[in-house]
């Protein structure tokens, strides 16, 4: 599914101008739609679970099998940029949160409220995605339906409202946003919606105007973030998280089957793919690179130098995660992946007219040779 691919590079677009317009300088129009772009993570999470469930539905594999194949998939970068960003803060003279990134390697920091951003603050979301991976297993056998789905849709309202009985701003976020706990219905939405859509149990859901209410949302957090403060519960700080779900199940699931009945769109074509391929790697280098510019350089003057700023730091950060994707990322993954015997029965698709190879999320890029 390529189109999911394309899908991928601009969600991790969106946490990168989330980054730039907090942390470097707020350019017009861009910072005010990207102001919350942190979203771009929940969609990474339903898009996991798609993924991993379209891929492993039918040919299941052996529980620890697959937690090697995950592990091979994501911890080697999340290692390494793990390093490499201790190394940053090192040299910068910050604070190196030494503890942080010691429970980030197992995978278990956003169980932990001081340690949630481990050693990479971009690899928070990776012990979330371990605890998807520790309990996927299970969830193949119980395959989840369409109520399950509508449940965990309405979770995400259930949980913004539930914010309100917590005061402290802080503790909500960390309960709210990064606790895996919090982040399972997502993930769960996905897989639900993967099966639905392998059994043909859903219409064809048209791309546009799935993209179109994407967008939408995105253009009511603007006077909605000008109205409210963000420590506030009924802000758009975790509504942008929790209410984001429904809507990006809608997207992934139209793209998907786009790719299944109309294949060659836009999305699956070879350079948004290639993007697609490299953004893993880009998400979680691209604020690393940030810091040693803020500390030479500090915050460029409003305007032009802004932008020119936020284009040398993007494209500077997507040329270092192509070289991580290529040099790092995949042969690393190679080499650490069991290599099962050639007889194993392949992933069936819906349609045996139509194989497309399989595009996931950060975290879940599935390699040509997956089935071999």
């Amino acid at each position: 599914m390529p189109s999911l691919t394309g899908l991928r590079f601009l969600a991790a677009l969106l946490v990168v101008c989330y980054h730039l317009s907090r942390q470097v300088g707020a350019l017009p129009v861009l910072s005010p739609l990207a102001w919350y772009g942190r979203s771009g993570v929940t969609f990474f999470f339903v898009l996991s679970g798609f993924v991993l469930t379209w891929t492993y539905a039918d040919a299941p594999v052996p529980a620890l099998r697959f937690y090697r194949r995950r592990l091979a998939r994501i911890w080697p970068l999340h290692a390494l940029t793990t390093g490499a960003s201790l190394a940053v803060y090192a040299a910068l003279g910050a604070a190196v949160p030494v503890a942080a990134a010691l429970w980030s390697l197992p995978l278990l920091h956003p169980w932990g409220r001081s340690t949630v951003m481990g050693g990479n603050p971009a690899g928070w979301s990776l012990g979330d995605e371990g605890w998807f991976y520790l309990l996927f297993p299970l969830l193949l056998r119980l395959r989840p339906g369409l109520r399950t789905a509508t449940l965990c849709c309405a979770s995400g309202p259930l949980l913004w409202l539930a914010g309100s009985a917590v005061a402290d701003a802080p503790l909500r976020s960390w309960l709210l946003d990064y606790l895996p706990l919090a982040r399972t219905p997502q993930f769960l939405l996905g897989a639900a919606l993967a099966l639905a859509v392998r059994r043909s149990r859903l219409p064809v859901l048209p791309l546009l105007p799935a993209a179109l209410a994407v967008a939408v949302f995105h253009l009511a957090l603007v006077p909605w973030h000008h109205a409210v403060p963000d420590p506030a519960w009924y802000s758009p700080y975790t509504a942008s998280q929790l209410l984001s779900a429904p809507l990006f199940a809608a997207l992934i699931t139209a793209a998907a089957q786009a790719d299944l009945h109309r294949p060659g769109g836009l999305l699956a074509r070879r350079p948004w793919t290639r993007l697609g391929g490299w953004s893993f790697a880009w998400y979680l280098i691209h604020e690393i690179t940030f810091r040693p510019w803020l500390h030479h350089y500090g915050h460029p003057a409003p305007g032009l130098p802004t932008a020119a700023t936020w284009l040398l730091l993007a494209t500077a950060s997507l040329t270092l995660a192509a070289a991580l994707h290529h040099l790092v990322e995949q042969p690393l993954e190679h080499l650490l992946r069991d290599r099962p015997a050639t007889h194993t029965a392949r992933p069936r698709l819906p349609s045996p007219a139509v194989r497309t190879r399989t595009a996931p999320g950060p975290g879940d890029r599935q390699s040509k040779t997956h089935s071999r």
